[in-house]
């Protein structure tokens, strides 16, 4: 079990949760550094941070030395490197299917209503709260609306593929988190709601959920 992981991360930023869910799935010992996203005009603008990413956001993780971002790719780092707890399923046909799976949560939802987005939207575009509000509920039940027809699969058991959890479901409790804080409507995602409800049972998720960060607020 490596010690030597170090996980930059804001307790309410739905890509540091996925990682946490990961890396506490597999069992690793890590350090977590915050980054506060708002105080101070935003930590992740500070030059020491912009030196590990200089896209300025998070999570970063570092490894023996090795710095990297981007979450997706963490979590695919994650499980090349620890393979022992598998998150991703043996066969070539079902990790294309559980990184779509991803995919459709960290390249088409996420990126349309994260903090920098949305800052934008109200900061730059004068937008109000109420249609800050508009915009973030339509592209996240839209997109969470295509994620339970692609879980309307054989494949498909109590998680998003079989019936242990994987790096598909990394990433869907974070953005379902994100969508009952915005109040959002899932009354029409039963098998998504199922899925949450089963990785809210995991003692490692549930230790990787925003409030049980040591930066929660």
């Amino acid at each position: 079990m490596s010690k030597n992981l170090i996980l930059h991360s804001y307790w309410r930023s739905s890509a540091s949760y996925r990682v946490r869910i990961a890396l506490n799935l597999k069992g690793l010992d890590y350090e977590i550094k915050p980054v506060h996203l708002v105080r101070e005009g935003g930590q992740q603008y500070e030059p020491d941070y912009l030196k590990l990413n200089p896209q300025g956001l998070v999570p970063t993780l570092e490894h023996d030395g090795v710095v990297m971002t981007q979450s997706p790719a963490m979590l695919e780092y994650l499980e090349e490197r620890f393979p022992e707890t598998a998150l991703l399923p043996a066969d070539i046909e079902g990790r294309a299917r559980v990184r779509a799976l991803m995919s459709a949560i960290a390249c088409d939802i996420h990126p349309l209503n994260n903090l920098r987005v949305l800052k934008y939207l109200v900061g730059k575009l004068g937008v109000d709260e109420a249609a800050k509000l508009a915009w973030y509920r339509h592209w996240t039940e839209t997109g969470l609306a295509a994620v339970e027809a692609l879980l309307d699969h054989p494949a498909t058991g109590r998680f998003c593929h079989g019936d242990l959890p994987g790096l598909a479901d990394c990433c869907l409790l974070p953005q379902v988190y994100n969508a009952r804080r915005f109040d959002c409507d899932l009354s029409e995602l039963p098998r998504i709601r199922q899925i949450c409800d089963q990785l809210d049972t995991i003692d490692a998720v549930v230790r990787a959920a925003p409030e049980n960060q040591p930066d929660a607020e």
